[in-house]
């Protein structure tokens, strides 16, 4: 008779695990190091201290956190709800749009205290709004998510142009950008929220935009495991027939999951726009949206672990820039390569130390407690 349980404490199975496979993909990463004929120890060392070193570390990598929270939690929602939106990159750019426009159109005429507030409902609103016609597609004509949800992606990128072009550039401009808001039409940055607390901070891109990413972390948790609303997403995302049979509509709870995946999707470009640039430009997204999918993913759908995911996730793409300054033979496609072995393991390979570990907790007499 196998020794292995049928199943793992959940410390092993949702902490334990990742971590392994976190050290596993590092491993693997200075391997490659080694390869190049660089030091890994040095590697690592020069990346954590790039990303953990001092205060200035520390705000870029929670500034790249923060977008990946947005996406991660975007793509989690839907993922939740059984749909694996791919879209997350294009609601991310409708929702800069979004903030852009109606900060571009009130900077003049409203003050902070309502316009920026207003900026990021209408950054919500249009990233809601992108995902919505996906959602439709979806849920009332067969359309499926992920086919649609890429589409949209060209389709919101060629839209930016478009408009960045022909509607909102500076006359005689030649950079692709709108003009810069008014300064008081922008999320405050952490160096001045600090300062009123008496605290010095260096100035940096974070800003406000963090603080709306850990309260997006409770209000989903509150929202998929402690409401109706919650309960029924999760239900369908387990069997629609099941969610049907139990007097509930899969096609309404589709448009719902989905509209609040892109409106979560939507902040990352807010945070980008209304936080970091503070003007209309091209390619601000960055590719936050997709690595959001991998965060989701790291974190097992549940906010707490998206957190985490995010933060790390943030750690490598801060730590990874300054490694590519200090250690030239590093280059910045080794840098992405490393966030790909993250994926790797901590994606496609999640479970490959699962059956190691239950035998070993089986072993140890774990599973006849």
């Amino acid at each position: 008779m196998s020794a292995t349980p049928a199943t793992l404490p959940r410390w092993i199975d949702l902490g334990l695990l990742p971590v392994l496979n976190v050290v596993l993909a590092l491993a693997a990463a200075g391997l490659l190091v080694w390869i190049i004929g660089q030091d890994p120890v040095a590697a690592v060392r020069l990346l954590l201290q790039g990303a953990f070193g001092d205060a200035l570390a520390w705000s870029y990598t929670l500034y790249y956190t923060t977008n990946f929270l947005f996406t991660g939690l975007a793509v989690a929602v839907a993922f939740q709800a059984g749909h694996f939106n791919i879209g997350a990159e294009g609601q991310a750019t409708l929702g800069g749009l979004g903030a852009g426009l109606a900060l571009l159109g009130l900077d003049a005429w409203l003050p902070a205290p309502l316009l920026v507030p207003l900026a990021v409902a209408a950054g919500g609103l249009a990233g809601l709004a992108w995902a919505f016609i996906p959602a439709w597609l979806q849920a009332w004509r067969g359309s499926h998510i992920v086919i649609t949800t890429i589409m949209f992606n060209f389709l919101a990128s060629t839209l930016m142009v478009w408009l960045l072009v022909n509607v909102v550039a500076v006359p005689g401009g030649l950079a692709v950008e709108s003009r810069p808001f008014a300064p008081h039409a922008v999320l405050p940055g952490a160096q001045a929220l600090l300062a009123a607390l008496g605290i010095e901070w260096p100035d940096t891109p974070l800003n406000l935009g963090f603080v709306l990413a850990l309260l997006a972390c409770v209000a989903v948790w509150v929202l998929l495991w402690h409401t109706r609303l919650g309960y029924a997403l999760r239900c369908v995302g387990q069997s629609a027939e099941a969610a049907r049979y139990a007097g509930m509509d899969p096609r309404r709870l589709t448009v719902v999951a989905l509209c609040l995946s892109g409106g979560l999707a939507a902040m990352a470009g807010v945070n980008e726009i209304a936080g970091v640039h503070h003007k209309l430009l091209l390619d601000f997204v960055a590719g936050a949206g997709f690595t959001g999918i991998a965060v989701a993913l790291m974190g097992r759908n549940h906010p707490l672990g998206i957190a985490l995911a995010a933060l790390l996730f943030g750690a490598l793409a801060q730590g990874g820039s300054e490694l590519v300054f200090e250690m030239p033979a590093f280059t910045r496609d080794m840098s992405v390569a490393v966030q790909g072995l993250v994926v790797l393991f901590c994606g496609a390979l999640a479970l490959m130390l699962r059956p190691l570990l239950a035998r070993l907790w089986g072993v140890l007499g774990g599973g006849h407690g």
